[in-house]
Parts: structure tokens; C-alpha cells; sequence
């Protein structure tokens, strides 16, 4: 079975076209800007030219930013970075098109599924994903199944309540886990105590330098907080953390050593995982879902 896959985000559209038990890897995935300011009629059109230059296949697989109905494939909300995005029944439009059953899901949801199916979490039926970049995105995994709440809005966790009436947040409200522990948050903090603007690469690398290393030690211990609520209310027995900023060696030892001391005793089993996937979890999570059409 030969699978169209798409990973549609505000910069570009991620694809390949995945063979049904092959290993898929960077090199296989493709990278077509979104020109997302052009409007979502555009995108639709970017979409279909791109799965009209893959050949032949059998099905679509498509991972969307966006709240996402999973059975009609339309999309619920989406945010400003893909202008009139909202409503876009993106399935319906692509098996008119195509004529080949199509999956669709939320970005988040598929990487977890891609996680869940191919990477970090292959050995928990159920876990937590999050995702740290310039704002914190959440999954639930449940028996190898995503939970998707009564609105199709479950496992928005960069929304927590982490310090009430503190910083505004992109969701309009104040206080929320992701303006404290989000990369987007530690650049922020960097570039208002430095001065630089540096990328969350940049700043891991000159941990050499005093005050950048506490800011990112007080930014790690914003990330354990949330993640103890999490914890205490999902009782999970796994989270993988995902996002290119994971990649530095000193995050993941840090969460271990600090989790335990702020839970309960019956919460400490729970297993810290990075995220195996890297850009390919989405497309493979993805991929699952129309393997199982």
C-alpha cells in the first residue's frame, strides 16, 4: 500500500509518499511553503498540486495544525498563522479530488500517534505527549487510541493554569504553563535579562555564561511544575517530550532528578521519555491512521 502523506504547518507543508513497511527518513520527506498569507483556498491548492506530483497512491494521510474533527476532517479552529484555515473541510475536499479514503488529524495528535505506533512510546499503550517550541502543544494517548475530549480540544496543556493572573498568553488568558515553559518562554526570559536574542540553540550553547544557565534552570523548573499537575491528574505511566530544544543533554536528567520530590509517592514510577521521531512523527502518525481506514 502506498500512503500520500502531508504534514500542513504555518511555514510548509511536509510530504512523502510512504510505502506500507518501509522505515521513512528526512530524506525521504519534502518541504513546499505554506504562503499561508495567501489564505487557505491557496493552501488547498498547494495541497493538491503537491499529492498530484506523488503518482500513484492509495490513500491520503494528513497532519494539520488546527483543531481538527477526526471523522469529517474539517477544520475546527486554527489560529491566525493559517488565515482563514477555520472550516476548511480539508478530507472532503481531497477524496473529491483524489477518490482515495483520507485520514486527517491534529499535528500534535499524529505526532503522538507517530510516537505512539514508531518511536518513544511504542512500549505504553497510553502516555502523555507534549511538545515544547514556541508554544507548548499536548496529546493524549490512551490504549494506543488519541482522546480527543467532548469538542475535539483534549490535551491543550500549554493552557494549564500555572500562575494565576501572570503573563498574557497568545490564548488570551494570563498565567498559562506555556508563557513560562515554552521555548518561545525562554528566549523571552534570555532577551529580557541579556539583551540577546538567541534561538534556544544558541542560548544551550553558551551555558558557559552564568546567568543564562540559571535562566534556564528556573526555565526547567517551570517545565516540571506543569508537568506535576499533569501527572497527579492523568497518573500516566509515561510522558515523552518532544521539540528540538529536548535534544539538549542537560533537560531530561534535570526533569528526572526534580519530578520526585514534588510528587506523590504512588506518581513516581511515571517514565520520562524524549521523543524519537523528530519531523517524521507527525507524517507517520499520520500514516497509522490511514493504514487502519
Amino acid at each position: 500500500m502506498k500512503i500520500a502523506a502531508l504534514d500542513i504547518g504555518g511555514t510548509a507543508v511536509k510530504s512523502c509518499l510512504y510505502t506500507a513497511g518501509t522505515p521513512l527518513t528526512k530524506n525521504d520527506i519534502s518541504e513546499t511553503p505554506t504562503n499561508a498569507s495567501l489564505g487557505a483556498e491557496t493552501l488547498m491548492n498547494t495541497v493538491k498540486q503537491i499529492l498530484a506530483n506523488m503518482g500513484r497512491f492509495d490513500r491520503i494521510a494528513v497532519s494539520t495544525a488546527g483543531q481538527v474533527d477526526p471523522v469529517s476532517g474539517s477544520i475546527l479552529f486554527a489560529t491566525d498563522n493559517l488565515p482563514g484555515y477555520t472550516g476548511t473541510p480539508v478530507k472532503k475536499l481531497l477524496e473529491q479530488t483524489f477518490g482515495v479514503p483520507t485520514a486527517v488529524e491534529n499535528d500534535v495528535n499524529s505526532a503522538a500517534l507517530g510516537e505512539a505506533f514508531f518511536g518513544a512510546g511504542k512500549d505504553s499503550g497510553s502516555f502523555l505527549c507534549l511538545t515544547y517550541g514556541t508554544g507548548i502543544g499536548g496529546a493524549i494517548v490512551h490504549d494506543g487510541e488519541i482522546f480527543h475530549g467532548s469538542s475535539c480540544a483534549a490535551g491543550e496543556f500549554g493552557h494549564i493554569l500555572t500562575h494565576a493572573g501572570g503573563l498574557p498568553c497568545t490564548c488570551g488568558g494570563h498565567g498559562c504553563y506555556e508563557a513560562y515553559a515554552s521555548t518561545g518562554a525562554l528566549c523571552r526570559r534570555v532577551q529580557e535579562s541579556t539583551g540577546f536574542s538567541l534561538s534556544g540553540r544558541e542560548i544551550f550553547s553558551r551555558l558557559e555564561d552564568v546567568q543564562i544557565k540559571q535562566i534556564v534552570l528556573d526555565w526547567i523548573d517551570e517545565i516540571v511544575w506543569g508537568l506535576v499537575s499533569l501527572i497527579h491528574a492523568f497518573n500516566p505511566p509515561c510522558i515523552v517530550l518532544g521539540g528540538g530544544v529536548m535534544d539538549a543533554p542537560l533537560i531530561l536528567p534535570l526533569i528526572r532528578e526534580k519530578l520526585p520530590q514534588y510528587l506523590m509517592p504512588n506518581h513516581r514510577a511515571v517514565r520520562i521519555e524524549r521523543a524519537a521521531l523528530g519531523n517524521t512523527a507527525g507524517l507517520l502518525g499520520a500514516v497509522h491512521l490511514a493504514e487502519i481506514l
